[in-house]
């Protein structure tokens, strides 16, 4: 192969093919996601609305130094009114499409998070756009509401590719893409601006053929059996 490819990828290729080309995939486009809530056992997904911005706004009060926002586009927001009229627009948006997040342990809506990069006809989707106050970082409810998204993409929806990115400088959310067995694909330099801000942009993604592993992974972490009567979990949570 030429000496341009990334260290330890080569990439598959069908073997009858000259010149070299790729290997036949299910061309069929996959459908677009709806605006439906998702359920799981400790979190609940709603489809983002503005009545949620008085929760937000409460939730946001948690993190006094504004730390939740540093690699955000947007945020943190002035006051109430102004952190409304953030969620009455995003609330609209197709891609992305904003879920709101509510743990069953306190009733109310703690964060958001999105499907987005939306594109059927490649079978390629992305989780993005992940805010969670302090109180729900680091939370079984964190972990299954993108794990709900998780899924309902690759098995609801049949989607071939995955796709996580985050500021690289961001070191909580690589951990996190590990943490859910993201494949780290490499680093964009200079991609954006956000901010006023010079941003260097780590991309992760998961492929339908890795996605059983990584799915299971994730159902034993969350899965009753795991967490103890100080509601603590028993093993950690890697990719596998």
């Amino acid at each position: 192969m030429p000496d341009f490819q990334p260290p330890g990828f080569i990439p598959p290729a069908d073997p009858e093919s000259t010149p070299p080309v790729g290997p036949r995939v299910d061309a069929t486009p996959r459908t677009l996601p709806a605006r439906i809530p998702h359920k799981g056992r400790s979190v609940d997904l709603e489809p983002l609305h503005v009545r949620h911005a008085a929760d937000l706004w409460r939730a946001a009060q948690s993190d006094q130094e504004g730390a939740s926002w540093a690699y955000m586009g947007y945020g943190p927001f002035a006051d109430e009114a102004a952190m409304r009229a953030f969620v009455g627009n995003f609330a609209t948006t197709h891609d992305p499409m904003a879920f709101a997040v509510r743990p069953h342990r306190s009733g109310t809506v703690d964060g958001w998070l999105t499907l987005m990069e939306i594109h059927p006809a490649h079978a390629h989707i992305e989780i993005g756009h992940i805010w969670f106050s302090p109180r729900m970082q680091r939370t079984r409810a964190a972990t299954e509401a993108v794990f709900l998204l998780m899924r309902h993409a690759m098995d609801d929806l049949g989607y071939r590719r995955l796709t996580w990115k985050c500021n690289a400088l961001n070191a909580p959310s690589r951990a996190a893409a590990a943490r859910y067995g993201f494949t780290y694909e490499g680093t964009l330099r200079a991609v954006m601006v956000t901010k006023g801000r010079r941003r260097d942009t780590a991309w992760f993604s998961i492929l339908d053929e890795e996605w059983p592993a990584q799915r299971a992974a994730i159902e034993a972490w969350l899965d009753d059996s795991n967490w103890d009567a100080q509601g603590r979990p028993k093993r950690s949570l890697r990719g596998a």
